[in-house]
């Protein structure tokens, strides 16, 4: 599969199944399109030249030079690749049930009420809780004896909140700690906060036991407090930013991530991400809002447009600044090209249901936090462990082969069929897909590799 696109003044040709990237000129740019339309990947050398001679009558030799640099590249499995991940599907669903990352929902409260929250102020359509460290303790002990022989584990401190239970959060990185060498196993922890609560002492903390820290915030003041408010109305900006600056700066600008979400309101996001450029952060994450179609701060399709125009602009600006010195890393824009995940990863993404699972403050098991109160997707507690095997089985069946809307996208192997929570709130099917959201995230991936390919040509 071929994908092919013009972006900022660079011929993109992206080879989906090998993911080669080539940066061409306007001729190969246009044979390559001529092969794809008449199907003449599937022909010998000679038997394409001769049905491209016509198309390009006057440049008989460059055309000669063309053709065999392309077949060069196909016997080299970096153009017109075939798929080798199709033939891996049967092992992909057999494959063992292995558990390596939970999202603790330390606390089902907050202290803002952000008027996008899938979770209703931290309420997750029931009832407000906190996490005792009882409960804690025995998911990471189901974390431990669930891992297989994988070393590596995370865990994610989640609300809600989770500042609003701290001491139990303090009390589980200490117990996780303890299991570490008797196990073989290393915890990888990771606080997710509004900022509200933050302080130097939960700062010093975090910056010892916390692999990375996700901090909230929309971008411009007017854009986060008309979201974001304290539970009081009053708008959280100027409350939480210099804590967050102090975050960045503690952590030498790594590891971290201010987080944002963007809505109708703010379709010129990227104003946002830069002005958190602006402000010093290395680290930022902007991502567009779910939600259904009757809010008012929805995205809707006729949005689309404007929302692409900006992830090009954003795109550009970058790059700029990049060569200016003041470059920073936008997570949507982010794309390995040269490793990458591993196949598993590829085919099915986050891995929820399966490989992730999110726990209530009572203990239950949900494929992920999006779908924490949703009793058809009860899978278990932490007493029990799992015992509803169907939904695993469901989860673990979820990829981009199973979705008819994935198999001839491009940009599946990078999305990995997209999230399941969102395809089944739209479409009450995990193995749909959310449209839009496949709209903004070809773009992304778009983008993405048009940064690193104008950037690669800097360094020629």
């Amino acid at each position: 599969m071929i994908h092919q696109y013009k972006n900022n003044g660079c011929n993109i040709v992206l080879d989906v199944n090998s993911g080669s990237v080539h940066v061409v000129d306007d001729i190969v740019y246009d044979v390559i399109a001529c092969m794809v339309e008449s199907g003449l990947e599937h022909v010998d050398r000679d038997a394409a030249y001769g049905a491209l001679e016509e198309r390009f009558a006057g440049r008989t030799e460059e055309l000669s030079e063309i053709v065999d640099e392309i077949y060069e590249l196909k016997e080299n499995g970096m153009l017109f690749a075939e798929d080798i991940y199709e033939k891996s599907i049967d092992a992909f669903k057999n494959r063992e049930t292995v558990v390596k990352a939970l999202c603790l929902h330390i606390a089902h409260d907050c202290n803002l009420k952000c008027r996008y929250c899938f979770a209703e102020e931290g309420e997750y359509h029931g009832r407000r809780a906190l996490m005792s460290c009882e409960v804690g303790r025995k998911a990471l002990d189901f974390l431990v004896a669930n891992s297989g022989s994988r070393v590596n584990l995370e865990v994610d401190f989640f609300g809600g909140e989770p500042l609003m239970n701290w001491q139990v959060v303090k009390d589980l990185v200490a117990y996780g700690r303890s299991l570490e060498e008797p196990h073989h196993k290393k915890f990888r922890f990771t606080l997710t906060t509004n900022g509200v609560l933050l302080d130097d002492d939960i700062i010093d903390f975090a910056n010892r036991e916390m692999a990375n820290i996700v901090l909230s915030v929309d971008g411009r003041k007017e854009i986060n407090d008309r979201m974001r408010p304290l539970a009081g109305g009053q708008g959280s900006y100027d409350l939480i930013l210099p804590k967050y600056r102090k975050v960045a700066e503690s952590r030498n600008q790594t590891n971290y991530y201010v987080r944002g979400t963007f809505t109708h309101f703010n379709k010129d996001f990227a104003a946002d991400v830069l002005h958190l450029a602006d402000l010093g952060f290395k680290q930022i994450s902007v991502e567009p809002v779910v939600a259904a179609q009757g809010e008012d701060y929805a995205l809707v399709e006729s949005d689309i447009p404007e929302i692409l125009a900006e992830y090009d602009k954003l795109a550009a600006e970058m790059i700029k600044r990049h060569r200016e010195g003041r470059g920073f890393n936008f997570f949507h824009f982010m794309i390995d090209l040269e490793g990458g995940p591993c196949v598993y990863k590829r085919l099915s993404g986050c891995g929820s249901g399966t490989e992730y699972l999110a726990v209530t403050p009572w203990g239950d098991f949900y494929p992920c936090h999006q779908f924490v109160g949703q009793e058809d997707f009860l899978m278990g507690n932490v007493d029990d462990g799992i015992t509803n095997t169907d939904i695993r089985g469901q989860f673990k069946e979820c990829n981009v082969y199973s979705k008819e809307k994935c198999r001839d996208c491009f940009a599946k192997f990078y999305c990995s069929g997209g999230c399941a929570a969102n395809a089944y709130n739209f479409h009450g099917d995990i193995n749909n897909v959310y449209d839009l959201g496949c709209v903004l995230q070809r773009k992304r991936v778009e983008c993405a590799v048009m940064i690193k390919a104008a950037l690669a040509g800097d360094t020629e």
